[in-house]
């Protein structure tokens, strides 16, 4: 079973461009509490490297690509991002990391909840132990 999990979102294309249409609760599985972005990525300095203990995620790639690596403690898998079309969900307790920004890198972050420093998880030998209780 993979990891990696794509949500749909709705969407109208015509002559004008695209319209990518994200509703609480329709497409993102959660309340969307928080929002942020990142951008100005340096392509050859990772970031990410924590897990949470309950919030949840959507990434949405708005312009260029990057890597994701996702990781449950038991299987690690890659994606490359590069669209817009499908917010990737991440999921409580799956380690994250990100790679390889193109220069023009712009990532959406929808989250369950608001920002609380108690629910990151930074330690990846701590990450492992939590998720190797829950088995």
């Amino acid at each position: 079973m993979s990891i990696i999990k794509f949500l749909e979102l709705d969407s109208k294309v015509d002559n004008r461009g695209y319209l990518g249409i994200l509703e609480s609760t329709r497409h993102i599985p959660f309340d969307i509490k928080r929002i942020y972005f990142l951008k100005n990525l340096q392509s050859d300095i990772p970031r990410g490297f924590h897990t949470h203990k309950k919030l949840i995620q959507a990434a949405v790639c708005i312009s260029g690509n990057y890597e994701m690596i996702l990781d449950d403690g038991k299987n690690k898998e890659s994606v490359a991002l590069n669209s817009s079309h499908s917010p990737l969900l991440i999921e409580p307790l799956i380690w994250h990391e990100m790679q390889n920004f193109s220069h023009d890198c712009i990532i959406l972050v929808l989250a369950s909840d608001f920002y609380f420093e108690d629910d990151y998880v930074r330690d990846y030998e701590q990450f492992l132990r939590m998720v190797n209780e829950e088995i």
